[in-house]
This record gives C-alpha cells, structure tokens and sequence, in this order.
C-alpha cells in the first residue's frame, strides 16, 4: 500500500483555497443556505469541508449533512450551487455530500453555538 494513499473508506479532502480572492465572497454565499430544520446556515453549523478554487474559476465544494437520513439530502448541493454560481468569477461550481468525517456538534462555529444557546 501506498503510503500517500488514503486508506480505503478515508475521504480525500483536501484544504480550503482560503488565500484565493473569491473564498470570502464563496464562504459568504454559502452562509445563505439554511438546513430547514436548523436556524443555523450550513457553514456555520460546520456543514462544509472544503472549498477549492482553481485559476480559471471552477469552485468545488465537499460538503456533508447533518444526517445521512436528512430530508433535503438531494436538494441541498444544487442550493449551495445556485448561491455561489452567480458571484462574479465563479465560472462553475462542483457541490459534492461526503459522509466522512461524519458530522457532529464539534463543527459548529462560536457563532452557531451562540445562535442554538449552547454557549
């Protein structure tokens, strides 16, 4: 086995392109997109892994839900789609679920502890 290589079932995530110019404005897109059932945006609730941006504009996104059962499962990436499609140099954007890591209430920024009173 390769030592580079992920273990098999470990998902290849890579790190966010947060020195790109348009990652805040992304990051900021995505904070419009609400789990139905949360009053949390996703990005605060830890939702999204990784948000990589390449030269030319493409926008990748790896993301996950709060429960593999979630009743927006197959709606959820194309909101986050039509969020970040239209900012200005985004020329295509990827959302893709992941399932691992698995999600849990140690994702959620200060600001998402604060909104669901758990701070």
């Amino acid at each position: 086995m390769n030592a580079e290589a992920p273990m098999e079932g470990t998902p290849l995530i890579k790190p966010s392109s947060t020195d790109h110019p348009l990652y805040e404005s992304i990051v900021e897109a995505c904070r419009t997109v609400h789990d139905p059932e949360i009053p949390v945006n996703i990005y605060d609730l830890g939702l999204v892994y990784t948000i990589e941006i390449a030269e030319d504009g493409a926008v990748d996104i790896l993301m996950t839900l709060t429960a593999p059962g979630c009743p927006v499962a197959g709606e959820m990436p194309g909101w986050v789609a039509d969020a970040v499609a239209p900012l200005p140099g985004v020329k295509t954007v990827d959302v893709q679920l992941i399932w691992e890591p698995p999600w849990g209430m140690e994702m959620l920024s200060d600001e998402a502890r604060l909104e669901l009173g758990f701070m």
